[in-house]
């Protein structure tokens, strides 16, 4: 006998296997032309996937989204899935997570489509960036994320327009489900 799926959230981290040009050229003109990007040691970017419903096993979760071009390519991607707050995320220690969302635009409706047609079940499917920043020598490394990521000006600010997104910064444990709507 199946068992019955139960609602419940699975958060996939996608990671580009190779250099990430998105993440060089915002980590070399933070260095370069912002004061809160001095300390900066090391800035990664990921794409984060939640997806929110009745779903199946983990092996299963993992299988659906491996097969699926909805959600990300395993040749030139890789992917983590996690399923609880303990479970871990690919981030490195000391790492802080700026989660920037597009108002709006977090929904994925062709990937729900998919997934509706795939497993039968009504899932939301929401996508967020997430920007891993190190900090060297940062007395607060939290709040230099935050200067870093909030767009003020040309010289403050840099992954995150407040104008067209929204942000949310841990140095600790990752919510989950962390990506928010407006709606919410």
């Amino acid at each position: 006998m199946n068992a019955t799926p139960s609602r419940t959230v699975a958060q996939a981290w996608i990671e580009l296997r190779s250099d990430d040009p998105a993440a060089v050229s915002a980590f070399a003109v933070a260095r370069a032309r912002l004061a809160a990007g001095r300390s900066l040691g090391g800035l990664r970017r990921l794409r984060l996937i939640e997806v929110t419903g009745a779903l199946p096993a983990p092996r299963e979760v993992d299988a659906l989204l491996h097969r699926s071009i909805q959600f990300y390519n395993p040749h030139k991607e890789r992917c983590t899935l996690r399923f609880a707050t303990a479970d871990a995320a690919p981030t490195g220690a000391g790492e802080v997570l700026v989660c920037v969302t597009d108002r709006g635009g977090e929904r994925r409706p062709g990937a729900e489509r998919w997934w509706r047609h795939q497993t039968g079940e009504q899932a939301d499917v929401r996508e967020s960036v997430v920007w891993a920043l190190r900090f060297e020598g940062a007395a607060d490394p939290l709040a230099a994320a935050r200067e870093l990521a909030l767009l003020v000006d040309r010289h403050q600010g840099l992954l995150c327009n407040p104008h067209a997104q929204t942000m949310d910064v841990t140095a600790g444990e990752i919510p989950l489900p962390w990506i928010r709507s407006d709606a919410r």
